[in-house]
């Protein structure tokens, strides 16, 4: 049997997507550099061989995907192609891969792709032998799936290799600048995106772009609003998390439960119940939402001391918003502090000013040098550029990270695509 060979296999739909493998059955390794990253510990768990880079790796009976943020010259993508050997890129794979089962795409622009995903695998897998693809690394595969649940990411338009069965739309927001010209150009990748679904779109009805959605399939919307075929009404919230009716055009459905805060949080909720709703699921199998702990790097905390520390990759405005908010929620008498570490130069040049009035929004604020992406050059941009938007924001680096300590009482959040999780493993072993 041939070996499926993964190139930057440490990737988040990488990992995941080699976890699938190997638990279906497929003899699964892969390569990528050797600094150590969260997704790799699920790749051991399973016994998924890690390899450093090298062009040694390739050989004969290989099936190689590649990851996206590799370009052609990469020496083992190099070193395949010149071998003959059968090639796909993630996107490719994945988009061939989902004919076999009843897919759902989730897909969005700035927030709630992974949360949903996440969300709508646990659900499905209390009643259901289902696979799934989380964008935070978890990946399962069974044989005698029904559903296949995937995140597919807009970037590049990679998602238009999808064909899936059904496709949540979370919002349409404007991000990638180093790609896409403008939320006009976003629009449209979504567009195509609708006209490659087979069955039918669960869209978010309270954003304004996707309710101009045209498609060949029904669209059914959710959202706050009480236009939408699903929306949520009486909202409550207590120490436990946050309740709310559902109605179905206008006619009351249930009541649900989840164990997180925030709007977009019962939002994620509306979208799961909404097609778990039109798949004939009852409405005590789509209650296992409450049960749902939540995905890697969104909202995960810990308490220290008398802090609570929370670790969210947010890293666009919009995300950002929606974190300090949900913080704001679940803790209404502690003071938000937040660290944040804006994630590549092309998107912090972009949103400037949207971050600027974003992080306002926490009571004190920290910033660490911006993470640039591979695939960009730097610039002359620096983190002090957007210290200078935010009055009273602090920059912050190894050296002067006790100065968190001082905030008695309060709530740190972490935010960032980038490799922010130093910081807060620095902090941790200073306190």
């Amino acid at each position: 049997m041939e070996t499926y060979h993964f190139i930057g296999i440490k990737g988040t739909g990488m990992s995941a997507l080699a976890q699938i493998l190997s638990d279906s059955g497929m003899p699964v390794q892969g390569s990528d550099i050797e600094k150590q990253i969260f997704t790799q510990e699920a790749l051991e768990n399973k016994d998924i061989k890690i390899l450093p880079f090298t062009e040694d790796n390739i050989k004969e009976g290989l099936i190689i995907i590649a990851g996206n943020a590799f370009q052609d010259d990469h020496e083992e993508i190099k070193k395949a192609k010149e071998l003959g050997l059968p090639f796909y890129r993630y996107h490719e794979f994945l988009g061939e891969w989902i004919g076999h089962y009843t897919s759902i795409a989730v897909t969005g622009g700035a927030h709630g792709k992974t949360s949903t995903t996440g969300l709508l695998a646990h659900v499905l897998d209390k009643s259901s032998a289902i696979s799934y693809l989380i964008g935070d690394g978890t990946g399962k595969g069974q044989e005698n799936s029904e559903y296949f649940v995937f995140e597919a990411c807009e970037y590049r338009r990679h998602f238009l290799a999808y064909k899936p069965d059904y496709a949540i739309m979370t919002n349409i927001d404007f991000d990638h600048p180093d790609y896409f010209k403008d939320i006009d150009d976003v629009f449209e990748s979504f567009q195509q995106m609708a006209n490659n679904v087979k069955k039918g779109i669960i869209a978010c009805g309270d954003d304004e772009y996707l309710q101009a959605i045209q498609a060949k399939v029904p669209v059914l919307y959710y959202g706050l609003n009480d236009s939408n075929d699903f929306h949520a009404k009486n909202v409550r919230i207590d120490e436990y998390g946050t309740h709310f009716n559902v109605f179905v055009r206008n006619n009351f459905y249930d009541t649900f439960h989840i164990n997180s805060f925030g709007d977009h949080n019962i939002l994620n909720a509306l979208a799961v119940i909404t097609i778990c709703h039109y798949e004939g699921f009852s409405a005590s199998q789509i209650k296992e939402i409450v049960s749902f702990q939540g995905v890697k790097r969104r909202f995960t905390e810990k308490k220290i001391r008398d802090q609570i520390l929370i670790d969210d990759y947010a890293h666009h405005p919009k995300e950002v918003e929606v974190t300090i908010e949900a913080a704001r929620k679940k803790y209404p008498d502690k003071e938000i502090v937040v660290i944040f570490q804006p994630h590549t130069y092309s998107r912090t040049k972009t949103f400037m000013n949207e971050f600027s009035k974003a992080l306002a929004q926490a009571d004190a604020i920290y910033l660490c040098d911006i993470f640039g992406s591979a695939r960009e050059s730097q610039t002359d941009l620096t983190i002090s550029d957007l210290q200078a938007l935010i009055s009273d924001s602090k920059l912050l680096n190894f050296e002067n990270i006790e100065m968190l300590a001082s905030h008695n009482d309060s709530v740190l959040v972490f935010m960032g695509a980038g490799d922010i999780q130093k910081y807060q493993k620095a902090y941790e072993k200073l306190i």
